[in-house]
């Protein structure tokens, strides 16, 4: 049966393995648009503690135990699971003022972002439960002591405080770095549209995919749950700058110094080019990409456009345009079809922009829009939370404080004029520190003058224009592979940013010894460790037979200058220091003419390469190629190939091996040095 059959309903909070209700009948919580109740809210009588005590005594080790792999498994079988409930999701979420668009961004733009990291756990990192970081440091001249940093996942909680505008993404968005790292969470929904967040935590339960322990739930107040972090634990917080730092400076958080990452108030900024002048295409991306990030989730997004910077020139032309383009937004019930813009989550966050907008007006005056008198396409314009678009200009925006300083919430932006680019570029950092800011040019002299005065205070910069505007995901939208954060009053965290992510939820550690202890903790051999040479030959064995330091000495080969300038001819690559002695004696790095790379590469693969069919399927790459001493003719190559990595597929007959290959020469120097890597079969047929 589906959770909307029962509305209201209590919500229950999902800890230590079950569904719980609070103690009291709880705080109603009202459908934005109708005044409906929808459901109660309360979490008293939970004991907080025992909620981090379960979730690292549970939950922690059953994720430990899991490879990257098998937790990226996981929450691909997740994100599908999900996929399958969407509907459901959908329906609820009318009541929080959200459009079928709105909630696209919200809903499965959320489970989107599990299925990308569940792409990204699989792609971009190893089989294992250990995370490699950076080379090996050598410490020694005999190469006998050496240092490799690693990443192992926190023994702790992560405690995600989400906030009421994105009540599933929110939530995955955060969960999805800290479940592939293998720590267990506590999810924090802002009340308000806590019974989206509530629905889809039960269907994340119901396919019994996590490990118990992994995921908790608090519907409420987090009472003193904050009183017992530790260490091992970290909190992230979205909201505002006020709470934010509340919770930054928590006597628990400061003393035990647990990792604690903020998304707060952002006064994120839209730049208009110089060269974007009316009738432009550029001019009118940028009057489309302003209007929609007023009127995406009613402006309550934590990257919508606060503040519409553009040349003055342009000012009265582009206040047209956009009073024109907001004027035609339909607002009202989202259940509505042809509503293009929903209320407000509730009547508080109304009347707290309203109070916002009231203190932009002492800088700027409203040139469109009437936010006390809302007109409505659908809904009940008194009961719900409704309110138009409203758009301010602010004349002279380098003497005034409150259009950088105050952030209305809501569908709500403030136009202001500029004469230079570094103007422009002083008034978008007057916000002290943004999640996003974008530019909107084709001059690239324009675009990298601003985007380079703009980086340091903004943690994503969108260059917009004609070119990309078929493709760009536009200036309010984060993305799994791009870090979400921003310096200064935006809070100074970072979050996804691809694998950036995962490791915040990691501690780096440098772990000191001889190359044989280094390679038995990291699971890579590496230069000085032991290896067993001799015997079979390693491309003869499958990855059940193969192991980390198993190494090939190979025969040697003359290079002649018959050689060269038969690969020259062959290739096309007749670069001079190939071809002529006195060219390649006046080189600096030469003493003569000398063998190309590549043919150094393609006789090492001759030296050690097994012809006949076996284990090994396919080679599909080399990294780290690095051409370290000249070869010229007559000098002799041998190679020593060992096998540095295994990295097995869950579900797949076959796995990756990284083979060191190092080719000297016969004196016995590095010539060339790069990764070899192999698909390989687990078994022998």
């Amino acid at each position: 049966m589906s959770v909307m059959a029962n509305r209201p309903r209590r919500l229950e909070s999902y800890v230590g393995g079950t569904w719980v209700a609070g103690l009291s009948d709880g705080v109603p919580l009202l459908d934005a648009s109708t005044g409906a109740p929808v459901a109660f809210i309360d979490s008293t009588g939970i004991d907080f503690k025992a909620i981090l005590a379960y979730g690292r005594e549970k939950g922690g080790p059953a994720l430990r135990r899991m490879s990257f792999h098998e937790r990226a498994a996981m929450l691909k079988a997740l994100g599908q699971a999900l996929l399958e409930k969407k509907e459901e999701f959908y329906a609820l979420s009318t009541a929080t003022g959200a459009t079928r668009a709105d909630s696209w961004v919200d809903i499965e733009g959320g489970i989107g972002t599990l299925l990308s990291y569940a792409s990204k756990g699989r792609r971009e990192l190893p089989n294992a439960r250990v995370l490699l970081d950076g080379d090996v440091e050598s410490l020694s001249k005999d190469g006998t002591f050496s240092a490799q940093h690693i990443l192992s996942p926190l023994e702790g909680v992560a405690v995600h405080i989400n906030a009421f505008n994105f009540p599933c993404w929110g939530m995955l968005e955060k969960l999805a770095p800290t479940l592939l790292a293998g720590v267990p969470a506590i999810v924090k929904p802002a009340s308000q549209t806590a019974y989206l967040t509530e629905l889809m935590v039960r269907r994340i339960i119901d396919t019994d995919i996590l490990p118990e322990g992994a995921l908790q739930l608090i519907c409420g107040s987090v009472g003193d749950l904050l009183d017992h972090v530790e260490g091992q634990d970290a909190v992230t917080f979205t909201g505002s700058a006020v709470t934010g730092q509340r919770l930054k400076t928590h006597k628990a958080i400061v003393g035990n110094s647990v990792r604690f990452t903020m998304e707060a108030d952002s006064l994120n900024a839209a730049v208009l080019g110089l060269d974007a002048a009316p009738g432009t295409e550029e001019f009118d991306l940028f009057v489309k990409e302003v209007a929609r990030e007023m009127t995406v989730k009613a402006g309550q997004k934590c990257t919508a456009i606060r503040r519409v910077i553009a040349p003055r020139a342009y000012s009265e032309a582009l206040i047209e345009s956009l009073r024109a383009r907001l004027g035609d937004t339909a607002v009202g019930n989202p259940a509505d079809e042809a509503v293009r813009m929903g209320p407000l989550a509730s009547l508080d966050q109304r009347e707290e922009v309203r109070a916002r907008i009231r203190d932009l007006a002492a800088d700027a005056e409203i040139v469109a829009g009437d936010p006390d008198n809302p007109r409505v396409l659908s809904g009940d314009a008194s009961a719900g939370a409704f309110l138009n678009p409203v758009l301010l200009y602010c004349d002279k925006p380098d003497s005034v404080r409150a259009v950088h300083d105050v952030e209305a919430f809501g569908p709500v932006s403030t136009v202001m004029p500029y004469d230079t680019a570094e103007e422009a570029v002083d008034l978008a950092r007057r916000g002290k520190g943004s999640l996003v800011a974008s530019v909107f040019t084709n001059d690239p002299a324009f675009a990298e003058e601003v985007v380079l005065g703009l980086a340091p205070f903004h943690g994503r910069v969108m260059i917009g224009n004609r070119v990309s505007a078929k493709s760009s995901t536009g200036h309010g939208s984060p993305l799994p592979g791009l870090v979400h954060g921003g310096p200064g009053r935006a809070g100074g965290g970072e979050e996804l940013g691809g694998i950036r992510g995962v490791k915040h939820y990691m501690q780096r550690t440098a772990v000191q010894g001889t190359p044989t202890m280094l390679s038995a903790v990291t699971g890579r051999w590496i230069p000085g460790a032991e290896v067993r040479s001799g015997g079979e030959h390693p491309f003869r064995k499958s990855l059940a037979e193969l192991r980390i330091g198993d190494q090939l000495v190979t025969g040697t080969r003359r290079v002649t200058l018959e050689d060269i300038e038969h690969f020259a001819q062959f290739t096309g690559d007749t670069f001079y220091a190939h071809m002529d002695e006195e060219a390649a004696k006046a080189n600096p790095f030469f003493d003569g003419r000398v063998a190309h790379g590549y043919l150094i590469v393609s006789f090492a693969a001759g030296l050690f390469v097994d012809p006949a069919p076996g284990p090994v399927l396919a080679n599909y790459g080399v990294d780290n190629l690095r051409f370290l001493t000249p070869v010229n003719p007559g000098d002799t190559l041998q190679v020593q190939l060992t096998c540095k990595e295994i990295n097995l597929r869950a579900n797949a007959e076959h796995g990756e091996v990284r083979w060191d290959c190092n080719v000297t020469n016969q004196a016995g120097a590095t010539v060339a040095r790069y990764d070899v890597l192999t698909m390989v079969a687990k078994t022998r047929e």
